[in-house]
């Protein structure tokens, strides 16, 4: 079993930067793909970022250029630094964590980010 707990979520205004934080329960970078996805109201959930056990990142379209998601292997957290908010970045973000071997997957119980003036 992995626990993923997310946090850093707010109000910003836009143009204004958040950093959301995934503390994992334990060490699974090695063996796990690891994301962030986003849910709007009314709307599927989308995958915002998204990084491979060997370190390769990949962005949304929507978000490339202001998201980035970084790792950090000694706490077990994953990051996702957001700049250049915008309204319609406004969701809940989830943390994921999916095993590269089984295909099994993990979610947190997500963090709301609203983006308003």
């Amino acid at each position: 079993q992995v626990q993923l707990v997310e946090s850093g979520g707010g109000l910003v205004q836009p143009g204004g930067s958040l950093r959301l934080s995934c503390a994992v329960s334990r060490s699974i970078f090695s063996s796990y793909i690891m994301a962030w996805y986003r849910q709007a109201p009314g709307e599927q959930r989308q995958l915002v970022a998204s990084s491979t056990s060997a370190g390769s990142t990949a962005y949304a379209d929507a978000v490339k250029g202001r998201f980035t998601l970084s790792k950090d292997n000694a706490k077990n957290t994953v990051y996702l630094q957001m700049n250049s908010l915008k309204p319609e970045d406004t969701a809940v973000y989830y943390c994921n964590a999916e095993n590269t071997y089984t295909g099994t997957a993990y979610w947190g119980q997500g963090t709301q980010v609203t983006v308003s003036s």
